[in-house]
């Protein structure tokens, strides 16, 4: 794969290049980026018709079409985002921390870019700006392998953050968007262990795990999100359903989305009919233990393959627990250290799951469906990492950066015997 290697490689050469550029010149890149995308939105939405209907007639369906589709909104979200993301502190040569030796050395940590960051992602075309904002602003290249169901707006979002990088004097090759789509093409990819720095696969969980397989490079994944909305028996009973409600409803075949209600046994008469109701309205599926169908006759039994199932689809898992102790149990078992949620009351047993859980992001009544980079303040997010490496939970620009030391001396040497004066 000689043109795989090739592409990496005008990807590095552009690394040195994207170096040179201070704080208000990734910004103005970025914002221009956005202008664009907007004026070549109806490029872009010709570009994802095509997609969507070669996807439809493939029996593409749910939340994968859902994540391909754009439209005038969506366009507009990904230009936005790419202006928040503008708008983000500068990662780049960050001092976090500062301490002067007994010897009077300086040893800082400072922050620099990874490189090149690989993306490999599917049917999310949102991604191909998101990915190349975020890594240009952390100083990196990218090379964006996007799935076959996306390729036509791909290009097309491609196209228009090249015209900004022309127009900067910069070459494509910093956001290099891999046309071959073969699964050999991908490996060949993932196995640059002397040029690409990072991978990082977003898409489902098989994508994920062949990546994972198959890379000689660092990867940053997670394989899927099975997300447990928490209802304690010192619950506001009311802020809990519109806890579940956003949490499974509002985009359910997102990685974020509710999929396992977990009720405290004092309340569950009082929650689970009212729970019921408004997730039957919204043709939510039920599935439940034996004490949730006692109180929820329309629920259908659930099994064990239905508490560690990421649905992805108007479904829900259901169980009935006596204490925080035995939901934070239920969770470790079946849980993807993606994102938790509880609604309590009670400050002790919101630290106590807090504390007990070692998901990547843990929510204290607020809703499941703010476990996104854009919503916790990061401008777009490339990834959520449940790998416990430099970057945990959504990752933003500064998780696109590594910090190193920098020392600063006055000619101190480690063996004062060795000097020659």
């Amino acid at each position: 794969m000689s043109d795989i290697r090739s592409l990496a490689l005008a990807c590095r050469d552009a690394v040195p290049l994207l170096a040179t550029l201070d704080t208000s010149a990734k910004r103005a890149l970025l914002r221009d980026m956005a202008d664009s995308l907007q004026r070549r939105v109806n490029n872009v939405l010709a570009a994802n018709a095509r997609d969507m209907q070669e996807a439809k007639d493939k029996g593409v369906q749910g939340a994968m079409l859902d994540r391909l589709r754009l439209d005038d909104a969506r366009v507009a979200s990904i230009a936005q985002a790419l202006r928040e993301v503008a708008g983000l502190p500068d990662p780049v040569g960050v001092v976090t921390r500062s301490e002067t030796l007994a010897n009077g050395v300086l040893v800082e940590r400072v922050r620099i870019p990874l490189g090149v960051v690989a993306m490999i992602y599917e049917a999310r075309p949102n991604v191909t700006a998101d990915a190349a904002a975020l890594c240009l602003m952390a100083g990196n290249a990218v090379m964006l392998r996007g799935g076959s169901e996306a390729i036509h707006s791909n290009r097309a979002i491609a196209a228009a953050l090249h015209e900004a990088l022309r127009a900067h004097g910069l070459p494509e090759a910093a956001v290099t968007l891999v046309e071959d789509l073969s699964r050999e093409a991908m490996v060949a990819l993932l196995q640059l262990s002397d040029i690409i720095d990072l991978a990082i696969p977003r898409g489902g969980e098989g994508l994920i795990r062949f990546v994972t397989e198959h890379a000689r490079v660092p990867v940053i994944k997670h394989y899927k999100g099975v997300c447990h909305l928490y209802v304690d028996r010192a619950a506001d009973l009311g802020l809990a359903l519109n806890l579940l409600i956003d949490g499974k409803t509002s985009r359910p075949g997102v990685c974020n989305a509710l999929e396992t209600l977990l009720v405290h046994r004092d309340v569950a008469a009082s929650f689970l009919p009212r729970a019921a109701a408004a997730l039957g309205e919204r043709g939510v599926a039920l599935r439940g233990d034996e004490a949730t169908r006692a109180l929820v006759p329309e629920a259908s039994a659930a099994d064990e393959d239905d508490y560690a199932a990421e649905f992805l689809d108007l479904i829900i898992a259901i169980r009935v627990v006596d204490s925080v102790e035995d939901a934070i149990a239920h969770i470790r078992r079946y849980g993807s250290d993606h994102t938790e949620v509880i609604a309590t009351s009670d400050e002790l047993t919101a630290q106590r799951f807090v504390q007990s859980l070692r998901s990547a992001v843990v929510m204290v009544n607020a809703s499941s469906r703010f476990s996104d980079g854009g919503q916790l303040g990061l401008g777009a997010e490339i990834g959520i990492s449940t790998t416990r490496l430099h970057a945990y939970g959504p990752m933003g620009a500064e998780s696109l950066t590594i910090e190193r030391f920098v020392v600063r001396g006055a000619g101190q040497v480690r063996h004062p015997e060795s000097r020659l004066d």
